[in-house]
């Protein structure tokens, strides 16, 4: 998968796992923060967007500040998948 694919796929997960039904992917920017000022996500969301990497791309994290590292932004989470997929 290409990773322009990749990050719009990512786009539409986010929307759906975090049922953030007032956003549309186009909404959410490649390098826009994840968590405060940028889309506004919070704790919660972050243990959301966890299992979603486990459950859809096969991916554990354990240590949470690697977990806080990998979900900064779309960019980000499209290369760690990138480098840790199975």
């Amino acid at each position: 998968m290409e990773t322009a694919e990749l990050k719009e796929q990512l786009k539409k997960q986010i929307i759906q796992f975090l049922n953030l039904t007032d956003l549309t992917p186009t909404d959410i920017k490649d390098d826009e923060p994840l968590f405060g000022d940028g889309l506004g996500l919070d704790s919660i969301d972050s243990l959301e967007l966890i299992v979603l990497l486990k459950k859809e791309y096969g991916i554990t994290i354990n240590d949470p500040k690697e977990g806080r590292k990998a979900l900064t932004d779309v960019n980000t989470m499209a290369a760690y998948i990138e480098a840790n997929r199975k």
